[in-house]
């Protein structure tokens, strides 16, 4: 039996991602969706992948619960190129970064993204609603796709109903019984 840690973590510290432009990154991140940069840390290490001091910059926008996120940036075009994936996949909605938000904030960047002319989609997945800056314009500049969530009123419950099959609903899963559990979405779309 897997023993579990005594109490899981607090929550995100923060997510990395590695970008090109950290201006334009700042663009989007900051003037159009307005999460706030609040820390640019500015390094020099030697990196023992290419073997040499390589300069990079750090900079983290802050989440309403201490929590950031983070972009790393390097001033050495190779140290930038082994950072970032030899192959992107073909369908990349998958790889997202998603952050829970209530409803005010929920319009507030729903009109943020339309007032920037930046395509976006709504999905209610029945567990949450979600709207994603997924189009090839409403990605950062370097390709993260960015979703906001609001909970539901019955959060709660949904989450505690989901906690007790967890386990067999991922081993009926990985059995080959692949049908679907979410009675709870209006439709079913892929995302």
């Amino acid at each position: 039996m897997t023993r579990l840690l005594s109490r899981p973590p607090e929550r995100l510290h923060h997510h990395a991602y590695v970008v090109k432009d950290q201006e334009a990154n700042r663009r989007f991140f900051e003037d159009v969706l307005g999460i706030p940069l609040t820390a640019t840390w500015c390094e020099r290490h030697f990196n023992p992948w290419v073997n040499r001091d390589v300069a990079f910059c750090h900079t983290f926008y802050s989440l309403g619960d201490s929590g950031a996120l983070a972009f790393f940036s390097f001033a050495d075009d190779e140290v930038y190129r082994k950072c970032q994936a030899e192959r992107p996949p073909e369908i990349g909605n998958f790889d997202h970064i998603a952050f829970k938000v209530d409803d005010a904030i929920y319009d507030e960047l729903l009109a943020r993204v339309e007032a920037a002319g930046e395509p976006v989609r709504e999905s209610d997945h029945g567990y949450c609603r979600s709207i994603y800056c997924r189009s090839p314009y409403c990605r950062s500049p370097d390709g993260l796709i960015v979703e906001f969530t609001v909970d539901p009123p019955n959060a709660a419950q949904i989450d505690a109903a989901r906690r007790v099959n967890a386990h067999s609903e991922l081993a009926r899963w990985i059995a080959g019984d692949h049908r679907t559990n979410n009675d709870l979405r209006t439709h079913q779309a892929a995302e």
